[in-house]
C-alpha cells in the first residue's frame, strides 16, 4: 500500500518577496542561460542552494554543495524559509496553454510525502532508466542541505476523478502561493490541514499505484539515502507531487531527436533503405506533412522526417505490433540499425539533440545546424502505464509532461 503523509512544509515567507523571483524550474531544466537570470532575480532564489555557480576557488570545505547548505540554514534562521505550523497536503494548481495550441487547461495535483520503496515492492514504479551523474550531483545536496527543495512528479489511476474532487474543495479562497512563472504557468498552492479531508484523501490513495513521471534520479537518491541512513526517520519519505494519471490537465508532449556529426551521410541512400521496411511518403512540406501526421495513430507507427537542404518532409510508416511505440521503433531500427547510433552513443547524446516543438526542431535542420530531425508523436498515458506497471521502461526522454513543478513550492526538511 501506497504510505502518503502530510507534512509541515517549509516556504519562503511573505516577506521574503515575489515567489517568481524566487522559485525556479526543476534542476534539470535549467539552462546556463537560465540560472544567470536566476541568480539576477533575486539575492535569495533557490538557485543558490538546487543549482549553485562553481567557482574559481572552491575547495573541498567551501564549494557549491557547502554553499547550498550555508544558504539553506541561514535562509532558515532570518526567517526568509519558514515552517507551516500544521501539517497538512497541499492542493497545487498549474493553468497553463498547451504548446502548439490554443488549449487553456488546468492540472490539479496536491503536495504530500511519500515513503520511498523499493520498485520491486510493486507500489512506486519507474518508465526510465537512471544514471549515475545526476544521482551523485543531487546525493551531495542533499546530504548538504538535508532538505528536499522539490517535488517528485507522481502519477496515479483515479479514472472517477475522486481525488480531483477533493482538491477542487480545498482550492477556494485565496492560494498561500501564486505565480506566473517564465513559459506563462500560472502556479497555484492551498494548504490542506482539515483533518477529515487528510484523512479522506490518504484512505483514497493507499491501494493506488505509482508511476514516477518526472524525478527519477532524485527518486532513487532519496532511497538510497534512507537505505544509509536507516536511523533517520524522515529519510523514510520524499516530497512528491501526485496527479490524476486521467486527468484532463495532463499533458504529455512529443520530444523529437535531431541529428548530426555523421560522416559520409546520404539522404538518398538512406531513404532508399528506409524503404525497405517503412512505407516512405514525401510531402512537398512539413505543414503538408501536419495534415496527415497529427495524432498518434493506433494502427501504425508514425515518424516524420526532414533533412537539410531538402525542402520535402517524409513520414515512415510501419504497422504497429503489440507493444510498439514510436520512439522505440526510432531507437532500435533507424538510430541503431540505419544510423549506427546505438544505446551507448545515446545515452551520451552523441549526434543528438532532443527538441521540443515541431518548429523548432525543423528550424535547426533547415539552418544546417543538424543534418536530419525526426519527429514524433507523443505517446499516450496508456501506454506509459502500461510499460510502467508492466516492469518495462522506455528509452531516454521518450516522455515531456509538461508543464514542470517549480521548485521550492514546498520544502522537507529532514529533522536530525
Amino acid at each position: 500500500m501506497a504510505n502518503i503523509q502530510p507534512f509541515r512544509a517549509y516556504r519562503y515567507s511573505s516577506a521574503a518577496g515575489d515567489p517568481a523571483k524566487l522559485l525556479t524550474q526543476p534542476y534539470d531544466k535549467i539552462s546556463p542561460e537560465m540560472q544567470q537570470r536566476y541568480y539576477e532575480a533575486h539575492p535569495k532564489n533557490l538557485i543558490r542552494v538546487i543549482l549553485g555557480r562553481k567557482e574559481a576557488a572552491d575547495s573541498e570545505s567551501n564549494n557549491v554543495y557547502t554553499r547550498a547548505g550555508e544558504y539553506f540554514r541561514q535562509w532558515v534562521a532570518d526567517g526568509t524559509i519558514v515552517q507551516d505550523a500544521a501539517p497538512g497536503f497541499y492542493a497545487y494548481f498549474q493553468e497553463f496553454t498547451v504548446p502548439g495550441s490554443d488549449e487553456r487547461v488546468v492540472r490539479k495535483g496536491f503536495i504530500g510525502l511519500g515513503e520511498v520503496v523499493d520498485y520491486s515492492e510493486g507500489i512506486v514504479h519507474r518508465h526510465e532508466l537512471t544514471l549515475a551523474g545526476p544521482k551523485k550531483d543531487r546525493r551531495q545536496v542533499l546530504a548538504h542541505t538535508g532538505a528536499h527543495f522539490g517535488q517528485i512528479f507522481m502519477l496515479y489511476p483515479d479514472r472517477e476523478a475522486v481525488i480531483d474532487a477533493m482538491l477542487d474543495e480545498a482550492a477556494t479562497g485565496t492560494p498561500v502561493t501564486r505565480l506566473t512563472d517564465e513559459y506563462g504557468v500560472v502556479h497555484s498552492l492551498w494548504p490542506i490541514t482539515d483533518a477529515r479531508a487528510i484523512t479522506a484523501i490518504r484512505e483514497q490513495m493507499a491501494d493506488r499505484k505509482l508511476l514516477i513521471a518526472d524525478g527519477h534520479h532524485r527518486y532513487e537518491t532519496a532511497l538510497a539515502y534512507r537505505k544509509d541512513n536507516p536511523a533517520l526517520s524522515d529519510a523514510r519519505f520524499v516530497m512528491m507531487t501526485f496527479i490524476n494519471m486521467y486527468s484532463p490537465g495532463l499533458k504529455i508532449l512529443g520530444t523529437h531527436r535531431l541529428v548530426k556529426g555523421l560522416d559520409s551521410f546520404d539522404t538518398a541512400d538512406f531513404l532508399r533503405n528506409a524503404g525497405r521496411d517503412f512505407a516512405v511518403t514525401r510531402y512537398a512540406s512539413v505543414e503538408e506533412l501536419r495534415q496527415t501526421w497529427n495524432a498518434p495513430n493506433a494502427e501504425k507507427v508514425q515518424i516524420g522526417t526532414v533533412f537539410t537542404a531538402d525542402p520535402n518532409a517524409y513520414l515512415f510508416e510501419l504497422k504497429r505490433e503489440a507493444g510498439d511505440l514510436d520512439v522505440r521503433v526510432l531507437h532500435d531500427m533507424i538510430l541503431s540499425d540505419f544510423l549506427g547510433i546505438g544505446e551507448e552513443a545515446v545515452r551520451d547524446e552523441k549526434h543528438l539533440k532532443y527538441v521540443r516543438g515541431v518548429d523548432a526542431a525543423v528550424a535547426l535542420v533547415r539552418n544546417g545546424e543538424y543534418q536530419m530531425a525526426f519527429l514524433l508523436e507523443p505517446p499516450t498515458i496508456e501506454q506509459v502505464a502500461d510499460i510502467s506497471f508492466g516492469g518495462g521502461v522506455m528509452p531516454q526522454k521518450s516522455t515531456d509532461f509538461y508543464p514542470k513543478l517549480l521548485t521550492g513550492m514546498a520544502m522537507y526538511r529532514l529533522e536530525q
